[in-house]
C-alpha cells in the first residue's frame, strides 16, 4: 500500500491474538503498523510483533528494491512495536537507530542491548533531513508511555502519531462499524487516563499542515482529518461526544435488570436522544467503559452484596476511576433485601472524582419492584430528560 509516492506501508495483521495487552479482546485482529520513507535517505518507521518479525523484513526488503534503509525510527518501544529492531539492525548493520532516549534505556531492559554507537537521541524539534523531505519530531511522553514521539514529513505532510489515533482491528478486515467505536475503545482502554497528555501533543501537531495521519494501529487517515483531531480533542479533554444516558447494571434475580430496562423504556418514551443499556457480567467490559465516556450521563444499578456492591458493577467503577473519569452526571439505583447501601458505596467511589454531578433521585429497591420504586424510576427518568429539553 502506498501512502504517496515515497511512503509505503510495511506493517502486518495479527490474526492469532485472542487479547490485546493481556486483557482486551480483539475479534477483528490487531494490525502493528510500519512503514517506509524513500528519498535520499531511508527511513523505516517502526517494527512489529515478535511473532511477524520474519512477515515484516520480508515485506521491507521488498519494498526497498536492493537499497540500504539509513534509519529505523523507533516512535514507541512497546513490544507489539518493537520487538524486531534486533533483527533489523543485524541485517542493516549501517542503520542507525532514531528515538528519545527513555527510548534507549527501555530497549535495553527488554532486548538486553542499546546501540549506543548507532544512535540518534530524539529532542523535541529536533529535525532529521532525509533529503526532499526533513522529518520534524514530536516528544509525547504518556501518550501513553514515557518515550513516546511523533514525527512529520513536511514533503507529504504525513504525522507518525505512535499509539494515537490508533484502533483495535486488523487493516485487511472491514470494521463493520466504521472506525470510531474500536478507536474509542481503544482511546479510552489504554490511552484515556492520559488526556492532559494528549491535549499537550496536540497542540504541538497544531503548528503542521497535516493531511495524512499514519498510526502505529489501525487504517491509514487521509480524509476528514478534522474529525479525528477533533474527536481526540474531545476524547482527551473528557468532554461529552453523544448527548445520551449510559445505564450500567448488574442483576442476581432479574430485579435489578428490570427496573435498568424500565428506566430505559421510560428515557426513550420522554424523548431522550440517545440510550445505551449494559449488563456489565454478560459484556465485554471495555466497551461499557468506551460507552461510560462516551455519553454524559451514567446511570448506575446494582445490588448491596456481601455488605459491598456486586463485584462486576465495582471492577467497571474502578476502571472508570482508574481512567480519571470525570465531567458526568451520575445517577443511582441500588437493590437490597435488607441493609441496602449500594447507592452510599457506589457515590463514595466518586469521592475524589473532578466535576461529578449527582442526580437528585436515587432508586432504592427493596428485593423487587414496586409502586413505590416504580414511582421513583419515573422521577429518575423526568429529571435526567430535562438536561435534553433545550
Amino acid at each position: 500500500m502506498e501512502i504517496s509516492k515515497d511512503i509505503v506501508y510495511v506493517g502486518v495483521d495479527d490474526h492469532i491474538i485472542d487479547l490485546f495487552e493481556g486483557q482486551y479482546e480483539v475479534p477483528l485482529g490487531m494490525a502493528y503498523n510500519s512503514y517506509l520513507v524513500k528519498d535520499e535517505k531511508i527511513a523505516v518507521m517502526d517494527s512489529v510483533d515478535a511473532k511477524f518479525t520474519d512477515e515484516w523484513l520480508g515485506k521491507l526488503e521488498k519494498a526497498l528494491e536492493g537499497r540500504e534503509p539509513d534509519y529505523l525510527v523507533v516512535h514507541h518501544m512497546e513490544p507489539d512495536h518493537s520487538a524486531g529492531i534486533a533483527a533489523f539492525m543485524k541485517k542493516y548493520p549501517g542503520a542507525v537507530m532514531v528515538s528519545s532516549a527513555k527510548s534507549f534505556t527501555f530497549l535495553g531492559n527488554f532486548y538486553g542491548q542499546g546501540y549506543e554507537d548507532r544512535k540518534i537521541v530524539v529532542t523535541d524539534g529536533l529535525e532529521l533531513p532525509l533529503g526532499s523531505r526533513t522529518l520534524h519530531f514530536i516528544t509525547a511522553p504518556m501518550v501513553h508511555w514515557p518515550e513516546v514521539i511523533m514525527s512529520y514529513d513536511d514533503k507529504d505532510k504525513v504525522l507518525f502519531s505512535a499509539d494515537a489515533f490508533g484502533k483495535f482491528g486488523a487493516n485487511d478486515v472491514e470494521d463493520p462499524e466504521g472506525w470510531a467505536c474500536e478507536a474509542r475503545r481503544y482511546y479510552f482502554g489504554i490511552v484515556g487516563k492520559y488526556g492532559a497528555q494528549v491535549q499537550a501533543v496536540l497542540k504541538k501537531i497544531s503548528a503542521f499542515d497535516i493531511s495524512v495521519i499514519c498510526s502505529l494501529h489501525g487504517p491509514v487517515l487521509d480524509k476528514d482529518l478534522d474529525y479525528y483531531l477533533n474527536i481526540y480533542d474531545t476524547w482527551s479533554s473528557f468532554g461529552v461526544e453523544s448527548e445520551g444516558v449510559f445505564i450500567a447494571y448488574t442483576s442476581v434475580y432479574g430485579h435489578t435488570k428490570e427496573a435498568a430496562e424500565l428506566l430505559a423504556k421510560l428515557l426513550e418514551e420522554k424523548g431522550c436522544p440517545k440510550v445505551a443499556i449494559a449488563d456489565l457480567a454478560r459484556e465485554d467490559m471495555f466497551e461499557c467503559v468506551e460507552d461510560a465516556f462516551r455519553h454524559g450521563t451514567l446511570v448506575l444499578a446494582t445490588t448491596t452484596y456481601n455488605a459491598d456492591i456486586f463485584p462486576f458493577m465495582k471492577t467497571f467503577i474502578n476502571e472508570l476511576l482508574e481512567r480519571g473519569y470525570q465531567k458526568r452526571k451520575i445517577a443511582f439505583i441500588e437493590n437490597g433485601s435488607w441493609a441496602s447501601q449500594a447507592a452510599k458505596i457506589m457515590k463514595a467511589m466518586f469521592e475524589k472524582s473532578k466535576d461529578i454531578a449527582y442526580a437528585e433521585n436515587t432508586v432504592s429497591i427493596t428485593s423487587a419492584l414496586n409502586d413505590v420504586s416504580r414511582a421513583q424510576v419515573e422521577a429518575l427518568a423526568e429529571e435526567l430528560c430535562k438536561d435534553f429539553r433545550h
